[in-house]
């Protein structure tokens, strides 16, 4: 077994550097540009243009897709899936209607993988309260959630082992994997609900949302680099759209 690390991004990226609330804003404009698309067209371009973005992050393409690898599986399932159970329809075969779908569904998720894999939880938290204008309670709140992340990924490797150890193991049968698979998920699902109401705990004994309001140790402001980041991104989805009406 490999030991989990976090993503860990060169501070000097581009990408990297900008605040994290523009961060967050250009990827929920794509978000919303592929909910809205229509055909394989417009979320491919979508794609090429966050595939090409990388080169800005700071982190390592190869690690970064063999981080998201669940991603690429689920949107090829779902493509897979949708080509085979969907009635036909008029408006063109189910293959184009699957790629369309998994390509859409892959694009919303790196978008967001990018946005989150770049920024660090303790400036995201303070962006939020400055900028987004959030309250301190509920931005420490997804600061504590943010960390949990690389804790349940260390207990899902551990849930695993425990299993090995033991001798369970689902063999070449995809129904006994699934079953394991779920049995898991919710063992992780129980033992979070545990860490976050004695997270809750303690954050209430010391003091965490008392106070009517912060003071902030680290100011962030939105530079004309995230402002132009924000342009960027629409300029991306407006031209996403364009070609994939003309095409």
């Amino acid at each position: 077994m490999r030991r989990f690390t976090p993503l860990r991004p060169d501070p000097r990226a581009l990408l990297a550097r900008a605040n994290p609330v523009a961060k967050l804003g250009a990827a929920a404009i794509l978000m919303a540009i592929l909910f809205v698309a229509s055909g394989p067209i417009t979320p491919a371009v979508v794609l090429i243009g966050i595939l090409a973005s990388l080169a800005f992050t700071g982190l390592s393409v190869r690690v970064l897709l063999v981080r998201t690898w669940p991603l690429l599986l689920a949107a090829l399932l779902v493509g897979v899936l949708n080509v085979v159970l969907a009635p036909a329809s008029a408006g063109g075969p189910n293959f184009v209607a699957g790629l369309a779908l998994g390509l859409r569904l892959l694009g919303i998720a790196l978008s967001g993988v990018v946005a989150l894999a770049t920024t660090d939880p303790t400036d995201l938290a303070d962006s939020l309260q400055q900028q987004a204008r959030l309250s301190p309670r509920l931005a420490v709140g997804v600061l504590a959630a943010i960390r949990m992340l690389p804790i349940l990924a260390v207990e899902w490797q551990l849930l695993g082992m425990a299993r090995r150890a033991r001798g369970v193991s689902a063999g070449l049968s995809p129904i006994a994997a699934a079953r394991l698979a779920f049995g898991k998920l919710l063992a992780l699902l129980v033992g979070a609900v545990r860490r976050a109401t004695r997270l809750a705990l303690a954050m209430e004994a010391r003091g965490f949302g008392a106070a009517a309001c912060r003071t902030i140790a680290r100011p962030h402001h939105l530079a004309s680099g995230d402002w132009g980041l924000l342009l960027a991104t629409v300029g991306l989805g407006a031209a996403a759209l364009w070609i994939g009406r003309a095409l």
